[in-house]
């Protein structure tokens, strides 16, 4: 009953799906290839010679991962797969252009992407009949019903990794016939690897059969740290003075940056020597928040446009991080570090970034997506929650003129990062069990088996 109305729904509301889409400059490259209607849909698997990683024969693993963050947190993960299972080859989904380029950044040689299938029956059956993949692992809780409804039908095992579902989810999805709805994908699911004990609650709450629910912890706590020479984000790649004293600000939001920008004025009175590097979360926001910077009265410079060793001249001034792949890094070189998301409604970004540098870190109220890590980053000192602007400037100013707190609390952050790793190697250890090698009748590694905490199989797959 769920799919028959699901699918009415689907069509009925497709042209507006297909408008949003079209609206969001990140959503629209690969939109025809999600649609399945350009020539070359999926054409990572059409290449007339096949390369390194495109190899016809070996059986396909695929991964999905939504956008920049989703790829970020997963590619310990698909690096993992790479070294512990050379005979498979390695595919990753996203939805938007950003998600691309960090697959191609940051998995050169590893994995080959593709972009995700929209969820009409029709496209995810002629996708999945084309990639043929022997597991699919999703992360973050990205459930798509039709996707996982035919991956069953198909025997195909699904596992969500580094799950979790925010607060606002959660209540969205307690009323009844929701609920009811979302038994029937969450049944379909091998494995859900969960961030949190409230996250294990949650998912079982909703539908997940407990049998199959474990408590991982989050991967993201076992990102390595980035080379900074390789990745051009040094000082000298940013202008930098030698006495000037850096406050970054990253993954910052609409609302977020104005009250920054007025937090910097406050700080740089009485600091002359401090640089604000602001950093959108979508960075072709730049233009226009650069057109605000400069409303306000600061100089601004874009990072795009910073040549290696040209320093700017002294005084106040904003730059602008305008390119993708280097916010990571760059907080190497922050005096003190604030995550944005969380001042305007949206539930916060990667707290762990600047705590793997040992960087005292700020961020708002609204931290529904890192709440755990929020907590810990509070509980040991490491960071600290600020509700409104004027306290914001208070912290920050406090910080910039007390050099061993930060120093205290950038300790106290890096502590919390070392003491919660380990979620990579038991996140694995699941999905080996799902890849354990027997002997099948075509000798793939999954061909034919009966793989464990998998529901029973409703038709016939050759699992490549």
């Amino acid at each position: 009953m769920w799919r028959l109305f699901y699918n009415i729904v689907l069509v009925a509301v497709s042209p507006l799906i297909v408008a949003v889409l079209l609206a969001k400059p990140r959503c629209r490259p690969g939109l025809l290839q999600r649609l399945g209607i350009e020539e070359g849909s999926f054409g990572f698997l059409e290449q007339k010679k096949p390369n390194k990683l495109n190899q016809p024969n070996k059986p396909v693993i695929w991964i999905h991962a939504v956008s920049l963050g989703e790829v970020v947190a997963v590619t310990p993960l698909v690096n993992e797969l790479h070294r512990r299972h050379p005979a498979y080859r390695l595919v990753v989904s996203t939805v938007t252009e950003t998600g691309r380029e960090a697959v191609e950044q940051r998995l050169a040689g590893v994995a080959e992407h593709c972009y995700a299938p929209l969820d009409f029956p029709w496209v995810v059956s002629r996708f999945i009949e084309r990639l043929q993949p022997c597991l699919y692992l999703f992360v973050e809780t990205e459930l798509w019903p039709n996707l996982l409804w035919h991956l069953r039908r198909c025997g195909v095992p699904t596992a969500l990794v580094n799950g979790r579902l925010s607060t606002r989810s959660f209540a969205r999805q307690q009323w009844a016939p929701v609920r009811s709805f979302y038994r029937t994908m969450l049944q379909t699911l091998s494995l859900c690897l969960m961030q949190s004990d409230r996250d294990v609650d949650r998912i079982v709450a909703l539908g997940a059969e407990a049998s199959r629910v474990r408590r991982t912890g989050n991967i993201k706590f076992d990102q390595p740290i980035p080379v900074v020479v390789e990745s051009g984000t040094t000082r000298a790649h940013l202008g930098l003075q030698d006495t000037d004293l850096l406050f970054v600000a990253g993954s910052t939001h609409p609302g977020e940056e104005e009250i920054l920008v007025e937090c910097y004025r406050a700080l740089v009175a009485r600091c002359p020597s401090a640089v604000l590097l602001l950093a959108p979360r979508h960075i072709e926001r730049a233009e226009s928040v650069e057109a605000m910077i400069r409303a306000r009265g600061f100089a601004v410079q874009r990072r795009s446009t910073i040549q290696a060793g040209v320093l700017w001249s002294t005084g106040p001034r904003v730059v602008v991080l305008d390119s993708r792949g280097e916010l990571a890094a760059i907080y190497r070189e922050a005096v003190v570090a604030f995550v944005g998301g969380t001042l305007v409604p949206i539930g916060g970004h990667n707290l762990l970034e600047p705590a793997q540098w040992a960087k005292a870190v700020l961020f708002g109220p609204y931290t529904d997506h890192c709440a755990e890590i929020a907590d810990l980053l509070i509980q040991a000192g490491g960071g600290r929650r600020v509700l409104q602007a004027e306290e914001l400037t208070q912290q920050i100013m406090a910080l910039f003129s007390d050099s061993e707190e930060r120093e205290r609390m950038g300790r106290s952050a890096r502590q919390v990062v070392e003491q919660n790793q380990g979620a990579l190697q038991r996140t694995m250890e699941a999905i080996d069990r799902l890849l354990t090698p027997k002997q099948g009748s075509r000798g793939s590694p999954l061909a034919d088996q009966s793989l464990p905490l998998m529901a029973e199989k409703s038709g016939t797959y050759s699992g490549r």
